[in-house]
């Protein structure tokens, strides 16, 4: 791998081209970059600056949203809140990054009990800044126009496995998705030995939707040699990646592949702060995560045994924490 493919949605090749492209792509890769992808700009850009201005705001302030305990899911994360690595087994410094987050019971609520703890998990309430709706609205906005997206993307991901395009409706109508909001602080001075913006993992669910700016120590996708390969920040696009139960989902046909963010070295005069927001796409958290036929070569079995996406997403996402 010595570059990150880019593909156009809007290709006039139609859309079995498209999905040719992506299928071939998340074979060899599980990263490509998208352009003429339709998502709503208004709400796109609403929410990158809505995000800007929360992570201006003094520290207290911020805090007032912070996640009431380590491994909540959602709410706000202070710099060194998080090690990502953990969720490989990776024991490294804490990630230099601070985040806000958010899940689906900003849309809905359930109408019963929990049945388990993964669905409490998954839909956990979302702690919100005290100081009026303008946030809200703009995150739950952007949430909404990545949901959009994932869900085109999840067609084009069924044409390209050889199946009925709607194959993948039944498992995302009441998707377990979460948005996060990363910031990245200037660089003052060198990291501890290992310490990452983020630090080396794979992404968990179906799907995941980056928009990043064009900063130093930026998004790098670890290749086969084992280098590191930058991502580019292209001009209206997005950047997508399988996670690792889309993987389980193909008998590893498809790849969820290792990245990071790198920790650019300090340079006075030079600023290093770095925004983006990803939208991890997650289906229904009772679905039953099992191989799909068109993955299986005649007489080859499932590699994995069937699981349920919000089971692994919480025990996933739990591994994180840092411990105190």
């Amino acid at each position: 791998m010595s570059a990150i493919p880019l593909i156009d949605l809007s290709d006039p090749g139609g859309k079995h081209a498209v999905a040719a492209a992506i299928g071939q792509t998340c074979t060899d890769t599980g990263f490509f970059l998208v352009t003429g992808h339709g998502a709503d700009s208004e709400a796109i850009e609403r929410g990158w600056n809505a995000a800007r201005a929360f992570f201006d705001r003094p520290l207290a302030e911020k805090l007032a949203a912070a996640m009431p305990y380590p491994g909540y899911p959602y709410g706000y994360s202070p710099v060194k809140g998080e090690t990502l690595a953990a969720s490989l087994g990776d024991a490294r410094p804490a990630d230099l990054k601070e985040t806000f987050s958010l899940g689906p019971s900003a849309f809905r609520r359930l109408g019963h009990k929990p049945a388990d703890d993964a669905e409490a998990f998954v839909f956990s309430a979302n702690p919100w800044p005290f100081e009026g709706d303008e946030f809200r609205r703009a995150a739950m906005g952007y949430y909404q126009a990545m949901s959009a997206l994932a869900g085109r993307i999840m067609r084009l991901f069924a044409l390209a496995l050889d199946l009925p395009e709607t194959y993948f409706d039944r498992f995302i109508d009441q998707e377990a998705s979460a948005l996060r909001l990363l910031n990245y602080p200037e660089v003052d001075e060198p990291p501890a030995e290992g310490q990452l913006r983020a630090g080396a993992h794979s992404d968990y669910g179906s799907l995941t939707i980056l928009r990043q700016e064009d900063s130093p120590g930026g998004l790098e996708v670890k290749g086969a040699d084992g280098t590191w390969i930058k991502v580019p920040a292209v001009p209206d696009s997005f950047v997508i990646n399988i996670g690792d139960l889309m993987q389980r989902w193909t008998n590893d046909r498809w790849k969820s592949t290792l990245h990071r963010v790198a920790v650019p070295p300090p340079h006075p005069g030079r600023p290093t702060r770095r925004q983006s927001i990803a939208f991890f796409h997650q289906p229904n958290w009772d679905a039953s995560i099992a191989c799909i036929e068109t993955c299986l070569a005649p007489g080859e079995q499932p590699k994995y045994p069937p699981i349920g996406s919000g089971e692994y997403l919480a025990a996933k996402f739990r591994s994180t924490v840092v411990k105190a």
